[in-house]
């Protein structure tokens, strides 16, 4: 049933952004009209231009008209389950021909149209390599799924021939990536590309597949950050049963959490915001340690209510907002947060923002918060200072400890602060606070085979990604 859709692209001739956020494509007598456009370039008034769209997008995905993803970078597979999934996955459709993904769709053509779509992006990927090896394609093909499931997954289960998806992918160059977002159109995505530093890396045979749309100059202007509004309707508005929260577990048990389904929203306890004073003063551990009272313990729920994973999480905003790492909230599809000296429990699906490859995200919950100042660079962080470490390590709420900055290093392109303050799973998400009581970092990694060896993004990335809500 390969055969069975088959494309049409840029139909309309698309001469600036708003006609390609405007337009939809169709479907009839088995042919999908998408469209597939390279916007190279742009002019100070690009990034207004394109904040504009995002939140037209957003609205007419809140009024159920389309899905709507902008994509700044391609998450990495790590995971080893997800790798043996794929791994399997691939090995199926060598012999069947048969690709699935783990996102499972309602309707049953988008199997066949997946395999399809496989199978013309694997074509393409050969055709631009020499000498190119099964390993390669695998490897490669791996990829589009994993990414596909990780950025489409809230698109796939309602996805139809007749549904309108919108994806926009920021500086694209490699020919890995855009191959993928070719492979989007091929399940009926419309794709638009913004590069505004250089044009995609790839053979003229390959750029065709898509249409090239010149806004302006190369590097004269920065694709905005895009924080996507995500309403929560109230069918998916879940609360917290606090009586079966245990209230300093030692080992979270999959039974500790039941958020039953369409449960009212909490109202905003309202809360005198106490901010640390003083910022310049050095305070004791003791004073420091009552800085606990402002990081939160994370419960990660999956589909069901269940348990899957703790983490910790900064208040960085009176209005509920609160810094974590994306790799905890990846983890699960909803929140139960806890805060010290707090019995209400309180129950989101709201992130407000992420970044992946900086591990930063941002969720809210309805509550008045007591933020910690982020650190302002006022002195450049030196090896040896002393730090704090605030998380709540294997579900331990509010665990305090000392050591000291031991170096500074740059993972993946990413600035992080190594320092020696005992972290365990279950901390990350948690702060590494200078001696005046300031986030200097959010606990991200520690190295299991070495003794103390931990690491933390720094304030720099934070401020940044967290502007706004600070």
């Amino acid at each position: 049933m390969h055969g069975e859709i088959s494309y049409r692209y840029n139909i309309i001739k698309i001469q600036n952004l708003d006609t390609f956020f405007n337009v939809r494509g169709g479907f009839r007598n088995g042919v999908r009209d998408v469209y597939f456009i390279r916007a190279l370039g742009g002019k100070a008034d690009t990034g207004a231009d394109i904040l504009k769209n995002d939140r037209k997008m957003d609205q007419a995905a809140a009024a159920g008209q389309l899905f709507y993803r902008r994509i700044s970078q391609l998450p990495r597979i790590t995971d080893q389950a997800d790798i043996g999934f794929y791994q399997k996955a691939y090995e199926n459709w060598k012999k069947s021909g048969k690709a699935e993904l783990k996102t499972k769709p309602a309707d049953r053509l988008f199997g066949d149209v997946l395999s399809a779509a496989t199978e013309k992006t694997a074509g393409q990927y050969r055709s631009a390599h020499e000498n190119t090896t099964e390993t390669m394609v695998k490897n490669y093909v791996i990829k589009l799924w994993f990414w596909t499931d990780t950025l489409l997954k809230d698109a796939i289960p309602g996805w139809s021939e007749h549904a309108s998806v919108k994806v926009v992918g920021a500086n694209v160059m490699t020919l890995q990536e855009y191959l993928f977002f070719y492979f989007l159109t091929l399940l009926g995505c419309d794709v638009l590309l913004l590069n505004e530093k250089e044009d995609v890396k790839a053979p003229e045979r390959i750029l065709a597949l898509s249409e090239p749309l010149r806004l302006g100059a190369f590097g004269g202007w920065e694709i905005p950050e895009y924080t996507p509004v995500r309403p929560a309707p109230p069918a998916r508005e879940r609360k917290a049963d606090i009586k079966n929260v245990p209230q300093a577990p030692a080992v979270l048990e999959r039974s500790s959490i039941k958020i039953p389904e369409r449960a009212p929203r909490q109202k905003p306890v309202e809360q005198t915001p106490q901010r640390p004073a003083g910022r310049e003063r050095e305070r004791s551990f003791e004073e420091l340690a009552l800085l606990a009272s402002s990081i939160v313990l994370i419960y990660v729920l999956d589909a069901a209510g269940e348990p899957a994973a703790t983490g910790s999480g900064i208040m960085i905003g009176e209005k509920g907002f609160i810094l974590t790492n994306c790799h905890v909230v990846q983890a699960g599809t909803h929140y139960a947060v806890r805060i010290e000296d707090d019995d209400q429990v309180y129950a989101t699906d709201e992130i407000i923002k992420y970044n992946p490859k900086l591990d930063l995200a941002v969720i809210r919950i309805q509550r008045r918060l007591a933020p910690i100042p982020i650190y302002d660079g006022r002195k450049k962080l030196v090896r040896g200072q002393k730090v704090v470490a605030i998380g709540s390590p294997l579900g331990l709420f509010n665990s305090v400890s000392d050591g000291i900055i031991s170096g500074f290093r740059t993972i993946n392109d990413v600035s992080m602060i190594q320092f020696t303050a005992p972290i365990s799973h279950g901390s990350s998400g948690g702060a590494v606070l200078n001696l005046c009581g300031e986030v200097i970092g959010i606990s991200t990694a520690g190295i299991d085979s070495g003794q103390n060896l931990n690491l933390a993004v720094g304030f720099e990335d934070i401020r940044v990604f967290a502007k706004g809500f600070y």
